[in-house]
Parts: C-alpha cells; sequence; structure tokens
C-alpha cells in the first residue's frame, strides 16, 4: 500500500524534503509535522480570538489535509471553515536576514497570523504564497503561528477540480481537500537577496536568458550566475543585482533535454555584496529544450514528437491530494514509463514542484492544467479568482523543461456568449505574456475559443468507429466535441485526443455489486477481452496520421472510479509488458515524418 512510501526525517517530520529543488537555499525551517487546530463551522472563531490563541483541543499531521488518514483526522464531511497553529521560532544565525514564511498550498483562502497580528491572506487552493514575517519575528524567540482557512467548494467563486460537490464521491468526482496540504517552511534571506527567476532556454541561438526579480534592488550589489554541467563549469556571467538585468549566457554545444535524455544543467546564483562576499546562494536547474508548433504538429527540439501520455488525477488513498513521500512522486512516473507512456497530462490539479522535478529528472512530458472545475466561468468573482491562481501557478511552474503545454480548462461550454469568450480569450492571451515559450491548450476537450491545441476526447471503444470518428471529413475538418463551433473552428492546429480508452476492470469486483464502481464503456469480462479491447483503440489512434498524440484515461483507479492501468494502491492490474507493448507501438504520424525527413 501506499503508507509504505510514508517517510519522515530524524526529527520525526514529514515529507522532509526542500520543497523547491529548482530555487533552493541551504537556510530554511521544515514546518511540517504536529500542529493543532480547530473546525469552526458556525465561523464564530474570529468572535472568539481563535486568532490569539497558543493552541487547539486536538492534533492535525501537516501537510496531509484533515480529509486523509495521514493527518490523523480523517473528517470526511465539508469543512468550510478550520483554524490551525503551531510556535516557529527564529535561529540566532538569522540575525539581520528577512524571514520568508512560505506555504507550498492552502485550499482555499488562507489568513495567516503571528502573534495574534495579521500579516497576509492568500485566495487559490492550489497556488503557492510566501510572506515576508521579519518585522513580526525576534531573532531566538518563539511565536505563535495561526493560520485561519475557509473553503466555500459550492458556491461557484472557486475551483474544485475532482473534488466531489456531495457528501459521497461519485462518478468522476472524489474526496475534497481542504486547509494545508503542502509543505509550510520558513527561510533566512539576504535583504538584497534574490526573490525569483524566470530561465528561459534557447536552443537555436545556444543560450540560456535569465530573468531576475530581487528583493531589493542595489546597484552595489552583484549577481553571479555560474552554469554547470555535472559538476564541471561551462559558463559564468556577472550583471549588476537590479530586476532590468536581463542576463544572456552563451551554451557552446548545448545538450538538450528529452525523454530520451533528460540532461539538466546545473546553476547557482550568488549575490555579491560592495566587498564580494556571497550574502545570497540559490541552487537551480534548467533543460535546454524547445517546444514549439509548425502546422499541424507539436516539435520537440525542432523535430515532429508524437505524445503518449496518460491522464494522472494526483489523487492517493492515504494523502488525497498529497503524496505520502517524495519517493511516491517520482515512483508514479517510473509506473508510467514502465507501462509505455512518454508524459502526462495532469488532470484538474496543480501538481507539487517536487513532482515537476522528478518528471524534468526522469524524462517524462507534462501537461500542466488547473483545477478549474467548480468555478462558474460566467461569475465576475469567479473568474478573478481564477486568473489570479492561474497566473501565479504559471509563474511559479514555468521553470520546469517537463511542461510542454498549459491547460488552463477542462471541458468548459460556453453558455454564455459573451463573457465565457472573452474570459477564454484573456486567460489565453495572459498566460502567454507569462510564457510565451509554450503552446496554450484552452479547454481540453471543451468549446474552443483561442487555443494552439485541438484537443477532443473521445471514450469510443470500438475500434472501427473510433478511426472513422477520427478521420477529417472530406474538406479536412476533424470531428470535434462541439459541433458545430460556437466560437471558433479547427484552423489546422495540431489534433490530439487528450482523453480516451478509460476501460473499467476490476477482477476483483462482484458482477452483482456495481453500485460505486465507475468506469467508461462496457466492462471487458476476462483479462484478454481488457488486452483486444485496449489495443484497438491504441490500433485506431495511431492509424490516424491527423493525431499527434493521445493521453489515455488513467493512470490509477481513484476510489469508485477503476479504469486505471494500476490499482489506486499502485499495484499492476495487467501484464505490464503487453500494455507497454501496446502503447508503444509506432504510429502512422511516426511513419508519415520518417518518410517526410529522409
Amino acid at each position: 500500500m501506499l503508507t509504505a512510501f510514508l517517510t519522515v526525517s530524524a526529527q520525526g517530520v514529514p515529507r522532509p524534503e526542500y520543497p523547491c529543488p529548482q530555487f533552493q537555499r541551504d537556510s530554511w525551517i521544515n514546518l511540517n509535522g504536529e500542529w493543532t487546530y480547530s473546525f469552526d463551522f458556525g465561523n464564530s472563531g474570529k468572535q472568539r480570538g481563535f486568532e490569539k490563541s497558543k493552541g487547539f483541543p486536538d492534533k492535525i499531521i501537516v501537510p496531509f489535509c484533515p480529509e486523509s488518514s495521514l493527518s490523523g483526522v480523517s473528517h470526511k464531511d465539508f469543512i468550510n471553515y478550520m483554524w490551525y497553529q503551531r510556535t516557529i521560532t527564529v535561529p540566532p544565525e538569522w540575525q539581520g536576514k528577512k524571514v520568508i514564511l512560505h506555504f507550498g498550498a492552502v485550499y482555499y483562502k488562507a489568513e495567516v497570523f503571528i502573534d495574534g497580528k495579521f500579516v497576509g491572506r492568500h485566495w487559490g487552493g492550489t497556488s503557492s504564497f510566501e510572506l515576508d514575517v521579519t518585522s513580526c519575528m525576534r531573532v531566538g524567540h518563539s511565536h505563535n503561528l495561526v493560520v485561519y482557512v475557509s473553503d466555500d467548494l459550492r458556491s461557484g467563486k472557486q475551483t474544485g477540480g475532482k473534488q466531489c460537490f456531495n457528501y459521497y464521491s461519485e462518478g468522476c468526482s472524489y474526496t475534497r481537500t481542504t486547509g494545508i496540504w503542502q509543505t509550510v517552511w520558513m527561510e533566512a534571506v539576504d535583504p538584497f537577496g534574490l526573490k525569483s527567476c524566470h530561465i528561459i532556454p534557447d536552443i537555436d541561438q545556444q543560450q540560456v536568458v535569465i530573468e531576475p526579480c530581487f528583493f531589493n534592488e542595489s546597484n552595489r550589489h552583484l549577481l553571479k550566475v555560474t552554469i554547470k554541467d555535472k559538476g564541471k563549469v561551462v559558463a559564468r556571467k556577472i550583471v549588476r543585482a537590479v530586476n532590468s538585468s536581463v542576463c544572456v549566457i552563451s551554451i557552446p554545444k548545448a545538450k538538450t533535454w528529452s525523454p530520451e535524455n533528460p540532461f539538466l544543467y546545473g546553476i547557482n546564483f550568488e549575490i555579491l555584496d560592495n566587498n564580494q562576499q556571497v550574502v545570497d546562494d540559490v541552487k537551480s536547474y534548467f533543460g535546454m529544450r524547445k517546444v514549439h508548433i509548425e502546422g499541424d504538429r507539436v516539435f520537440l527540439n525542432n523535430k515532429p514528437y508524437y505524445q503518449r501520455l496518460v491522464l494522472d488525477q494526483g489523487f492517493y488513498p492515504d494523502g488525497i491530494w498529497t503524496a505520502p513521500s517524495d519517493s511516491a512522486l517520482k515512483h508514479d512516473i517510473e509506473l508510467s514509463q514502465q507501462a509505455g507512456f512518454n508524459g502526462a497530462r495532469l488532470h484538474q490539479k496543480i501538481f507539487e514542484d517536487r513532482y515537476f522535478y522528478w518528471a524534468d529528472r526522469l524524462g517524462y512530458l507534462t501537461w500542466a492544467e488547473s483545477s478549474s472545475w467548480g468555478a462558474d466561468l460566467n461569475d465576475q468573482e469567479a473568474v478573478r479568482n481564477f486568473m489570479t491562481e492561474w497566473s501565479e501557478n504559471v509563474m511559479d511552474k514555468r521553470n520546469h523543461p517537463s511542461i510542454i503545454i498549459w491547460t488552463p480548462l477542462n471541458e468548459s461550454w460556453g453558455t454564455d456568449v459573451e463573457q465565457y469568450p472573452r474570459f477564454v480569450k484573456d486567460i489565453y492571451t495572459l498566460t502567454k505574456g507569462l510564457d510565451p515559450t509554450r503552446p496554450v491548450n484552452d479547454a481540453s476537450g471543451g468549446t474552443h475559443v483561442i487555443t494552439d491545441i485541438w484537443s477532443v476526447h473521445s471514450y469510443e471503444h470500438n475500434s472501427i468507429v473510433l478511426a472513422k470518428v477520427l478521420t477529417p471529413n472530406a474538406t479536412g475538418i476533424p470531428w470535434s466535441n462541439e459541433t458545430p463551433h460556437t466560437f471558433a473552428s479547427y484552423s489546422g492546429q495540431p489534433y490530439l485526443i487528450d482523453e480516451c480508452g478509460g476501460i473499467k476492470w476490476n477482477p476483483d469486483e462482484n458482477v452483482n455489486d456495481t453500485f460505486k464502481s465507475w468506469g467508461y464503456g462496457d466492462a471487458p469480462k476476462s483479462y484478454e477481452e481488457f488486452y483486444k479491447q485496449l489495443e484497438g483503440v491504441i490500433d485506431a489512434i495511431l492509424s490516424r496520421k491527423n493525431v499527434c498524440g493521445f493521453c489515455y484515461t488513467q493512470l490509477t483507479d481513484v476510489e469508485q472510479e477503476q479504469n486505471g492501468i494500476y490499482r489506486y494502491n499502485r499495484f499492476a492490474k495487467f501484464d505490464m509488458k503487453r500494455v507497454h507493448a501496446i502503447l508503444s507501438k509506432n504510429s502512422n504520424f511516426n511513419k508519415c515524418e520518417k518518410h517526410a525527413n529522409k
């Protein structure tokens, strides 16, 4: 079971690893572990002075949500309001430093207090945030940290993803996540330290572009950037420590990143004061890779690349949205690769940085997608909340080479002929402004408005029918989930079926007991029938030369939805060698491209 993956540090801290390996400092304190908490079903906590509390009656293990067993709580009903508390201490060696308090993610709205004083507020259940709490802390002293959480999943004002709107999980909706569900930590930073950095690889010009942002700018300070190949320095540059100092570094004969060779360069950022002393040191990495679109093909490193993706929803039996350990995140990617997939569409949830770190390391393509379900996109407050949360995630995750497609929405349908297309155009433009280097799939399998990818969903299991469905008509227009098109017609974009399969299979199920079990279509009656059905679906897709990739539903079973290649506990359901052989067949796409390249 997945609980075997639960690891803690020597000090008893769960999820002890540094949360953001692409922006890592040595001076930090992990705040995971035992906190006190109180539910606040009447939303009367502020009237009762909960922000000043020095300890609530009950205990919870952070970073696991109260719905999960790993939290020690396992409360399954809706939680609209709750409070967290723990003490924090600033080490003496942090004297003269800024103290930054980080939250990996809190669902959904968080208000933070230190010693009863309000220090910050954040909206967005999947985006990380940080607070400068220096003015509230004294070096060598303990302080009282309180977090107030608000979560109104059914309001239509916030994203929810696959969290179920009903008490019991049903269909393709599952157990909810409330409150803190990613690592909380503090770190010490020099007042003139590096706040963030956008790393833009450019394989065509054999260079990398660095766009830094500092907590405070200073012409007296310098930023030294050192790039390494397995420890060997290959490039170095020094610029002024100001936000306008875009740093362009040449990397002759650069090694590219791909699933076949996931090479990563190490990069070190050092801030030097006017005495040439290092006052801030950040370790990172990047991959030299390029994603772009030409005609109806997605290119990786200037070559057409066929994507064999799997739908991954990122749920765990014991942690819900939170992986029990870092090794569990890595293991999910390894399981997918063993099955024959070269990447994943990360579905209705922004995954944590550690997942993308392993995808970068293991050479695994990812599509990053918001938890858009639950937000009423015709409501202006919901749209504002969505755009803030999405933009924070794009900026936070855009340095990961494994991410090749942004997908803001899933199966959204334009019911408002003014508000919906306006919103989709705005979110597309916003995404492109924050990251022009990746394609945007505006609404996976839904109403397309402005999109670089033409994605469709089909759970047709009859191979003959599916092949016919995916064949363009006499005028070259392919099938779409929305016909006729309301806001945009197909205009030659890459055509991908980014949801397919979903074949239900539960070998342990009593055929007369199907109350909870759920999947797409009629379940096969034997293993051989499953393999035949799987091969028929994949063969139909691979036979269409206009299709440049697929996404099979899904990597694992999730609660009652039992259409995974693996069980919910990550045990194999099938002969994975047979599955791999089916999924890794050559496609007509590849044959056409090989012929074109000769």
